[in-house]
């Protein structure tokens, strides 16, 4: 999330009043902002009914007992997410938008061809802040002590991306916001067509190096691009299913 607060706030219709840091490499556990309906104002008000929030990255179903014996869901499947046992109540209930200003992804070509695996930069080619569709839950512990948790709807990668990946993050449109956002009148089922890939020339994809891989690499030159080895073949498929997505 490179975007400042007034960027992010004007793209999304929300009230930041605090300033933050340009973030340039963020990890599954860390906080991430995400933004979700709030109360509607009075007649005449000016102020948006939606709030922005810090959530852990790595969501937490509500009915879990100890979290060390849970994975750590940092996406969620948009295919499956209605009926998954994790996902179902937060799917109706606890909708967010989750901005950024784009992801990371690697190719992970079969071991057996000898290539190492590439780390990308997609980013909007139009550049700006988007949306992602995401889930909130607030896990609350035996102590009392809560901790709202978030993890990001993910679909099939559309044909531009899906020579990396098989997988990319359901981005939400800005007309489509209050509908996604909206869970008193809109229930999963009417917001099933949101949840597709996003237009093939949406993104674009930028090899970069493998410093993006560690955690502790925070600066901008996680995102400085790389030049292909010409005796790699460009990626055909995705390979799996694994690659951690990383938000920035």
């Amino acid at each position: 999330m490179t975007s400042t607060a007034d960027q992010v706030g004007e793209a999304l219709g929300v009230l930041l009043n605090e300033a933050f840091p340009a973030r340039y490499n963020i990890a599954p556990t860390q906080p991430i902002l995400v933004v979700i309906s709030g109360d509607r104002q009075r007649p005449g008000s000016n102020l948006p009914d939606r709030r922005a929030l810090l959530v852990r990255w790595g969501f937490m179903p509500d009915w879990v007992k100890d979290p060390k014996e849970f994975p750590l869901l940092i996406n969620a499947r948009a295919e499956t997410a209605i009926g998954k046992a994790s996902f179902r109540a937060a799917m109706r209930h606890r909708r967010i938008l989750i901005p950024a200003s784009g992801f990371y992804e690697w190719h992970r070509p079969p071991k057996e061809s000898g290539e190492k695996s590439q780390a990308y930069w997609i980013r909007p080619r139009s550049g700006g802040v988007i949306a992602f569709a995401g889930l909130m839950e607030t896990w609350s512990s035996a102590d009392g002590s809560e901790v709202d948790t978030g993890a990001i709807l993910t679909t099939a990668a559309n044909s531009a991306i899906r020579s990396i990946h098989d997988r990319m993050p359901v981005v939400i449109k800005p007309e489509d916001f209050a509908r996604w956002l909206d869970c008193k009148t809109q229930e999963p089922r009417d917001v099933l067509d949101l949840m597709k890939p996003v237009q093939e020339d949406f993104f674009e994809a930028i090899p970069v190096s493998d410093r993006v891989n560690k955690v502790a690499n925070m600066g901008p030159d996680v995102q400085t691009p790389v030049m292909l080895d010409p005796v790699r073949k460009p990626p055909k498929k995705a390979d799996s299913d694994d690659g951690q997505l990383s938000l920035l």
